[in-house]
């Protein structure tokens, strides 16, 4: 499980790596992500926002991709890119109606603060951390991180 805020420059440095781990354990590990925007980035949970309504059309991975590979053009701007996500549920050729319904509402926004709250109540305090079989997972090299994996699918 991994507890990320699109607008976070590590989350951006480890989406890679996560993408590595979950190639490399594809069927032996289910892999979660729990939306944790940080105040300081303005548009983390917009984009957050974004990516659950995309999940609710089954396009969460797709839009999850997105928002990384696109983070350096709407990263660190003050003024909303809701709009900008818009564009990016279109190109995945979402139901617009649907995902304008879906981003604006309260269940969307509660999922968040849900997840933001668990992260809170887990000692989350910064992105991206991952947990592994409900334990915080402190590794300090990707050798650390693959063992503590290997350990745990063995």
């Amino acid at each position: 499980m991994e507890f990320l805020d699109f607008e976070c420059e590590s989350c951006l440095a480890a989406y890679s790596f996560v993408e590595d781990l979950r190639e490399r354990y594809d069927g032996q590990l289910t892999f979660a992500i729990r939306y944790f925007p940080l105040d300081g980035h303005k548009n983390s949970r917009n984009a957050a926002h974004a990516v659950e309504a995309a999940a609710r059309q089954g396009k969460v991975e797709q839009m999850y991709s997105r928002m990384y590979e696109t983070q350096s053009q709407w990263g660190e701007q003050q003024e909303s890119q809701a709009k900008l996500f818009r564009t990016y549920a279109q190109d995945l050729g979402l139901d617009l109606d649907q995902y304008d319904t879906d981003v604006a509402s309260a269940s969307v926004a509660d999922r968040v603060e849900r997840d933001f709250q668990d992260g809170l109540d887990l000692g989350v305090t910064g992105t991206p951390t991952f947990f592994l079989n409900g334990k915080r997972l402190r590794a300090e090299t990707t050798q650390q991180f693959y063992d503590a994996i290997d350990a745990a699918v063995s």
